[in-house]
């Protein structure tokens, strides 16, 4: 990471300004020319989100334009859509079709269910500047087999090119167990999450990993892949990260907002390379039921 700009306080609890980039390790405001100077020689960048945060969508639009301007060869990796619709990200950046069909033929509805009005800026970014867009899901019925089977039984031919995920460290299953609340703990014996639950999780991490993976193998020249994903994918280097690694991919960078204005320095030590402090000037967008299946 590059020089930092100032000094944060050395409180317990660290605050920062709006607007401004910090980096969890040493608790340092970063300058944002720098940063984006020294994250756009990765070869990945993962923009962590929360689903439903307007403000966190036009953040990672930003950053995005950053790194774009200091590296064109550029792919723009999308948790949204699942391995079958790549065909239509590829024809949408070809200009082959208007919104309102690409968010009918890339099953928007049934696969994500947010509104699409959230993301619909960095799908325009894409096709405007022919940035490649990947769809880095895997097919949803493969997670839940996972989560009520095990990986080991699923056929290979029906992993949809997942391969088996690096195993789950215990630092990940009890932070699968914090996020999700429903592991009972004391501090004596901090919570496990499930074997079946890790593995269902994993199997996104993993999907996510792949397809980038399978992409720099492919792709012509040394390109930068930024990663659109959920923030329990990203944070503290487990999930995708982690996968990355497991399949020889070391130069990442993971980036990540936040709305609040003070942090306990502990509580987000290496959360990420650095986190953006952010408004949250629009309520948080309700998210549509996916339709039931038959």
């Amino acid at each position: 990471m590059p020089p930092v700009a100032e000094a944060m306080p050395g409180a317990a609890a660290l605050a920062h300004p709006r607007a401004s980039w910090l980096c969890p390790q040493s608790g340092k405001l970063l300058s944002q020319g720098e940063l984006m100077q020294a994250t756009a020689r990765k070869r990945v960048v993962l923009l962590g989100e929360t689903h439903d945060v307007a403000e966190i969508h036009r953040w990672q639009l930003h950053v995005t334009t950053c790194l774009h301007l200091l590296r064109p060869q550029m792919a723009v990796g999308f948790e949204m859509f699942p391995r079958r619709v790549q065909p239509v990200l590829d024809a949408w950046v070809a200009g082959e079709m208007d919104t309102a069909t690409f968010i009918e033929r890339s099953d928007w509805a049934q696969v994500w269910g947010f509104d699409p009005e959230l993301y619909l800026p960095l799908f325009h970014f894409c096709r405007q500047q022919r940035v490649k867009m990947l769809a880095l899901n895997c097919h949803r019925p493969l997670v839940t087999q996972v989560g009520k089977l095990g990986w080991d039984v699923i056929p290979v031919e029906e992993r949809d090119g997942v391969t088996p995920a690096a195993p789950a460290t215990d630092a990940y299953r009890r932070y699968l167990a914090a996020i999700t609340g429903g592991f009972a703990t004391t501090p004596e014996r901090p919570a496990l999450a499930s074997d079946r639950f890790v593995q269902a999780q994993q199997c996104w991490d993993r999907s996510f990993a792949c397809r980038i993976a399978d992409h720099l193998a492919v792709a012509e020249g040394d390109p930068l892949v930024v990663g659109i994903i959920g923030r329990g994918h990203l944070e503290y280097g487990h999930g995708t990260p982690y996968q990355l690694r497991y399949l020889g991919i070391e130069d990442i960078a993971v980036l990540l907002p936040t709305d609040r204005t003070g942090h306990d320095a502990a509580g987000i030590d290496g959360i990420a390379d650095a986190i953006f402090r952010l408004d949250t000037p629009d309520p948080p967008s309700p998210r549509r039921e996916r339709p039931r299946p038959a």
